[in-house]
């Protein structure tokens, strides 16, 4: 089986693309491109480096709430946009809590409070945590846990279904991942202006009832994923039952804004009529 909607990346402005979608069970229902091509992931990384402090969380490493950052802030707050810090500067421009302010700088001072923490890099914690067990082989993160992560469609298929179906956490945990940190918090949702409010949840955002955004206008409320600057996006669709992966080797910008949701919707709509599994 291969969803049709997918072809739809050849169409994109790009080099080099790569899709695919999975259920939770891992049951891979269709791919398109080149899914071994190793594509640098921008903030895509993000979900991946979250998904390492939730296990050191399980694991007694770290607490959510302990501090970690600027003053003020906590592990949660990192993971979270919410803890003050400048986008990409180790720099206080609100007190925490108070503004939804997306920050490279504060995922990078959450990698080192984990390695802190447990002694070990963080490249390798994310290693061993999750990249290994998952099988992801062709995942590396190559400087800051903020953006510096490369890997492929098939790899992160496999994250895809791990957030569906966890295995390396507490399911529990994970809900809490995807369940909006600090509600209320507006701020903006970069490429796409002022969101109020602009839900997060622990290291992944949550779509919610956010317009314009980077998903379909069909993705349910409950989406949850990221997107990089590098012209990718992961997300995960708990109402269509299914993931969608692409990778693209070209920066994102209007190609983008105006392809994604496009994209997103056919996949959706190629979804809702398959028979339920």
């Amino acid at each position: 089986m291969s969803l049709q909607s997918l072809a739809l990346i050849e169409n994109w402005p790009v080099p080099t693309a790569a899709a695919g979608v999975v259920r939770a069970d891992g049951t891979v229902l269709g791919t398109r491109g080149p899914t071994a091509h190793r594509f640098p992931l921008a903030s895509v990384t993000k979900p991946l480096a979250a998904y390492a402090a939730l296990v050191a969380y399980e694991e007694g490493a770290i607490e959510l709430d302990e501090p970690a950052g600027p003053p003020g802030s906590t592990v949660r707050h990192l993971l979270a946009h919410t803890s003050g810090l400048a986008f990409d500067e180790h720099r206080v421009t609100v007190p925490p809590g108070q503004r939804r302010l997306y920050s490279n700088a504060g995922f990078e001072q959450l990698g080192d409070h984990i390695a802190k923490a447990t002694e070990i890099e963080f490249a390798e914690y994310l290693h061993q945590a999750v990249l290994a067990p998952l099988g992801m082989s062709s995942t590396t993160l190559d400087g800051s846990p903020a953006k510096d992560g490369v890997s492929t469609v098939d790899d992160l298929l496999l994250f895809a279904a791990e957030l569906q179906a966890p295995r390396l956490l507490d399911p529990r945990t994970v809900a809490e991942a995807m369940t909006v940190q600090y509600p209320g918090t507006k701020g903006v949702l970069r490429g796409y202006g002022h969101q109020n409010p602009n839900d997060w949840g622990l290291g992944f955002e949550i779509r919610d009832s956010k317009s314009p955004h980077w998903t379909g206008s069909s993705s349910s409320p409950r989406t949850f994923g990221h997107f990089g600057q590098s012209g990718t996006f992961l997300w995960v669709d708990p109402t269509a039952g299914a993931a969608c992966v692409a990778l693209t080797d070209h920066a994102f910008g209007a190609w983008a804004v105006d392809a994604w949701p496009v994209f997103t919707d056919a996949v959706l709509a190629e979804l809702a009529e398959l028979p339920t599994p």
